[in-house]
């Protein structure tokens, strides 16, 4: 099942550059649902008693480096893959209906980054999961630089530099922690099961640690790495700018749970307070430029900045309960970023601009829109009931229960993610219709597209154990290498090193 939903979406792409140019956009279309059956076939198959990996596919592919095709699925990449391939098949539907130019390129470029998507939530390889993760840039840079709008030149250069960098970084860490592992085992691999079986010196796993973090850093995007958001926002078409607020930056999150924490234990423990200052930072930034700002992209762009540090927040407390709340804030933050991209689209497309001044009077003669619009707001802004808002809980009380301060500060960027989440409603929706503009209800074939997504938003809200329970036993074996690291080092200064303990969360520690 791994590799029909990994290659389906690049399949479909090529077939689809084959076809007369009338067909392009419904077969795309009908690619991607095809995508989201498998993807939702996969949760229903998923058992949650299962805390390993499901679905496993193992292939030699290149024996002599150690590199192996391996893909499998647990609880923490399970809704991960599902939020790509729905993200995905509604960005499918909003380009089909308003068919842009050089459609071919668009539409496969489009099947090329769900592939790459995919790609890295499922690989269980390193130098896969990099190669996957170095691909995605690939289509975000065609799909940036020859449809989006403004400099989209000097945005995907920009853009491009600052990934780049971060990328050769974490290869260059990738193909390091392997050598150094095979110096101590006498066998090159790559497998993360093997490489978190042989953890390296402290002192190793610091300078690797700082490569990958800067590579995931950037692409969340945290500050003070964020210099490519304003120009590539900006710039980029509206659903691939969805896709890239909403799927690609909890690829890097991602990346903290799947490669960092397990193999590199002890350095995620020593940068700890360190990546916690950053995520902090990241939320009052946000914050602060949130609501300062009148374009609704850039609104978006500085809330997203926000809404990253917050899981990286959740993901640093290191414990269970911070990991399992940020897990599910990514999911929320991805289904609620994509219809707030779709919204700002429909509401440019009225006013002729996407200036929050040039804006009122929306909900006017527009009472469905209207309602959809104040559900996504209120779940952008974390109201309570709101799935987000499970997850921010989850969150802050992992926080408050390790680094109270840093709870506290960052408890404000609640309460400014509500001043900027209603001003951005009140002014599209009330006030007075600028003169020369109509308000109209949202059309058949938008609804078509926005309604699912406020429904899965209401349904999540419902029921955020979905997704808890069954990504708990992942968490928690993630998290509990970095626990029985720092239990190890407990105990060797307080034992001397000697003997060996018992884990937490499960583990058995060799503490030797």
């Amino acid at each position: 099942m791994l590799n029909v939903l990994l290659w389906l979406p690049l399949a479909v792409a090529l077939v689809a550059v084959l076809l007369p140019r009338r067909a392009v956009a419904p077969f795309s279309f009908l690619g991607s649902l095809v995508t989201l059956a498998l993807a939702i076939a996969l949760v229903v198959d998923f058992d949650s008693s299962i805390p390993g990996l499901q679905h496993e596919v193992s292939e030699s592919w290149i024996p002599d480096l150690g590199i192996s095709y391996a893909l499998g699925v647990d609880g923490i990449s399970l809704f991960l893959v599902l939020l790509t391939a729905l993200l995905w098949s509604a960005s499918f539907a909003f380009a089909a209906f308003r068919q842009p130019e050089r459609r071919r390129n668009y539409f496969f470029m489009l099947g090329l980054a769900e592939t790459a998507t995919l790609g890295a939530f499922l690989a269980q390889d390193l130098v896969l999961f990099v190669l996957f993760f170095d691909l995605m840039l690939v289509p975000f840079f065609f799909l940036i630089g020859a449809y989006g709008t403004g400099n989209r030149v000097q945005a995907t250069i920009k853009m491009m530099i600052y990934t780049l960098v971060g990328s050769l970084l974490m290869l260059v860490g990738a193909i390091a922690t392997g050598i150094l592992v095979a110096d101590e085992t006498g066998e090159l691999s790559f497998a993360l099961a093997d490489l978190r079986a042989n953890v390296l010196s402290e002192g190793t796993q610091a300078w690797i640690f700082c490569f990958f973090a800067a590579a995931f850093l950037v692409k969340m995007p945290a500050v003070p790495l964020h210099g490519w958001v304003p120009d590539a926002y900006r710039a980029a078409p509206l659903p691939a700018l969805a896709l890239l607020s909403g799927v690609l930056s909890k690829v890097a999150a991602y990346g903290f749970l799947r490669v960092v924490f397990p193999i590199f234990p002890d350095a995620a423990i020593e940068f700890q307070e360190l990546v916690m200052i950053v995520a902090v930072a990241s939320i009052l930034y946000g914050s602060v430029m949130a609501f300062t700002q009148s374009n609704l992209r850039m609104i978006i762009a500085y809330s997203s900045i926000a809404q990253m540090g917050f899981i990286t927040l959740g993901l640093f407390a290191l414990t269970a309960d911070g990991a399992d709340g940020a897990v599910l804030h990514m999911i929320n933050h991805g289904l609620v970023a994509w219809p707030v991209f779709f919204i700002i689209a429909l509401l440019a497309e009225r006013y002729g601009s996407e200036d929050l001044r040039e804006m009122g009077g929306g909900a006017l003669r527009a009472p469905v829109f209207a309602t959809l619009f104040i559900i996504v707001t209120l779940a952008l802004l974390a109201m309570p009931g709101s799935a987000n808002f499970i997850g921010e809980f989850y969150i802050l009380n992992a926080v408050f229960q390790t680094k109270v301060v840093y709870a506290i500060v960052a408890s404000t960027g609640i309460a400014m993610a509500a001043f900027y989440a209603l001003r951005m409603y009140q002014r599209t929706m009330h006030n007075r219709l600028p003169e020369g503009k109509t308000s109209r209800e949202i059309g058949l074939r938008d609804g078509v597209v926005l309604a699912p997504m406020v429904a899965v938003i209401v349904g999540l809200a419902l029921y955020p154990g979905l997704v808890l329970e069954r990504g708990e036993a992942s968490v928690q074996d993630k998290v509990g290498a970095v626990l029985a690291a720092a239990e190890c080092e407990e105990r060797f200064y307080a034992q001397d090193g000697e003997g060996t303990q018992p884990g937490v969360a499960g583990i058995e520690l060799d503490c030797e």
